[in-house]
């Protein structure tokens, strides 16, 4: 028996060594005063009776109807820019059916206050139907207007004539950019292609990253040989918006693929350094309608036999989609008119439309007379959270430094739940006066709420550029994001 013991307190100090080792070894998080949202498990080391909890959006409704001659029911394909005091959406406007890529085409746009009220500006700058009393920015430039999709350039000392930029075309053609100083008046920015290695026949996304210093081009490719196989994602950047790199697939770990009509990929804008990315899921051949069903609600013909649905995926930069969240983001709602081909379909760029709000937008009811955009909500930083229960439960961050002097949480708890954070060293014991015991509780439903401990108040400057770890407890409680500011 004594030497048994002997052997295992030997085996159990070998074990010791090994993890201080694999501690020491591990290359701290630099969070530095980065915002962070648990919509993947970038930050997390352990979770202990804690479980990340995908949230469901609120439907606001319709804000408002693709209803004008030009728009019409095969309208889609929308972008929303939120461009300081104003917000505008970007969408294709097509009337008719089997009129892809041709001059039926145009790119239209609606202006909003406050993202939740909507009007049409006429701007007279094309005529259709002899009248240029329309809210037309772009006509008479197929393909481009197929897929046409605009952002604001957040490139250091861009050129003002260039503050806006977009992309549209398609496979034959390549995609072609465009230029504009205040986002209605567009034009080429060469006569060429600016990129041609892909398939593109669906919305295609660009934007300045932030934290990779450099344009990202999200765009459709097709799996497998000759573009056969699943609706896909692939990449590739430049750093001049013309000359571009090699393009890469994206890859999404060890989920199983899904076709991917379109991808939404943009920086949030809480968190710029953390990409968010709303799909149309799109399943074909699963067909919910009869024909007769079909006719009732007055769908096109060709456009019911397949059905669609929004998920959520994030990335932080590279070829690495990463997929918590395998379920559906956004379903279809009640009512046939949600369950045809081509409709669900996310809008471009989440974007704040309250104090504690923002909201998505979906293109709905696609190859019907009622096709419109659709409004849906959510708190700040809300997509997903790391929930106890009643119970409670732990989480315990990875090792991570970071520069700011007070740490605030976004969170939510009932009446009798609570949230507490301890500071640990690296290798996981509490820092003195950092306990949990020694924290105070949290309790309430804020966007924004200072950590603070007993004896030490808020001030983390003495801990700041120091490995650590985070160890958050809670009970029957939700956890959206934290940031040391």
């Amino acid at each position: 028996m004594k030497k048994r013991c002997i052997r295992c307190a030997r085996l159990c100090l070998l074990s010791l060594l090994i993890i201080t080792a694999v501690q020491a070894q591990e290359e701290p998080i630099r969070l530095e005063k980065k915002r962070e949202l648990f919509v993947d498990h970038y930050l997390i080391d352990r979770l202990d009776n804690v479980r990340s909890v995908l949230h469901e959006p609120r439907d606001e409704g319709p804000v408002f109807f693709f209803d004008k001659p030009w728009e019409g029911k095969f309208s889609g394909y929308c972008t929303i820019i939120h461009d300081g005091a104003f917000y505008r959406a970007y969408y294709r406007g097509l009337p008719s059916v089997h009129r892809d890529y041709s001059t039926s085409e145009t790119t239209c746009v609606a202006e909003s206050d406050n993202g939740i009220d909507w009007r049409k500006p006429e701007l007279g700058l094309f005529e259709i139907d002899g009248s240029a009393a329309n809210n037309i920015v772009l006509a008479n430039a197929a393909p481009a207007t197929h897929n046409f999709s605009p952002f604001i350039d957040q490139r250091p000392n861009i050129d003002p004539d260039q503050r806006y930029k977009a992309v549209g075309g398609n496979y034959h053609t390549g995609l072609f950019a465009f230029v504009s100083a205040d986002g209605i008046r567009w034009k080429k920015l060469q006569d060429e292609p600016i990129f041609k290695q892909g398939k593109f026949d669906s919305q295609n996304v660009a934007f300045w990253s932030e934290s990779e210093n450099r344009y990202i081009l999200y765009f459709r490719i097709m799996s497998g040989k000759d573009w056969e196989g699943f609706r896909t994602v692939a990449r590739t950047t430049s750093p001049d918006f013309i000359n571009w790199s090699e393009p890469q697939a994206m890859t999404f770990g060890d989920t199983p693929m899904e076709h991917l009509y379109t991808q939404q990929t943009h920086p949030y804008f809480r968190a710029p350094h953390l990409l968010i990315a709303i799909p149309a899921r799109f399943m074909p051949d699963r067909q919910v309608l009869t024909e007769e069903q079909a006719k009732e609600i007055g769908v096109d013909p060709n456009y019911f036999k397949d059905c669609s649905d929004a998920v959520l995926m994030s990335s932080r930069g590279g070829t690495i989609y990463d997929r918590t969240f395998m379920q559906s983001f956004i379903r279809p709602g009640i009512g046939l008119e949600n369950w045809v081909s081509r409709s669900n379909y996310p809008a471009l760029n989440v974007v704040q439309t309250g104090p504690t709000e923002m909201s998505i937008y979906m293109n709905q009811n696609y190859a019907q007379a009622s096709a419109h955009l659709r409004r849906y909500s959510l708190r700040l930083d809300g997509f997903a959270s790391l929930s106890a229960s009643y119970g409670g439960g732990e989480m315990v961050t990875k090792i991570l430094t970071f520069s700011g002097d007070h740490l605030v949480l976004n969170f939510a708890t009932s009446a009798a739940g609570e949230i507490r954070v301890e500071i640990q060293d690296s290798n996981g014991i509490a820092i003195p006066g950092y306990s949990l015991h020694e924290c105070r509780p949290i309790i309430g439903n804020e966007i924004e709420r200072l950590v603070v401990w007993q004896t030490k108040g808020s001030d983390l400057a003495e801990l700041a550029g120091q490995p650590v770890r985070l160890c958050f407890a809670l009970r029957d409680a939700d956890l959206y994001s934290l940031q040391f500011k």
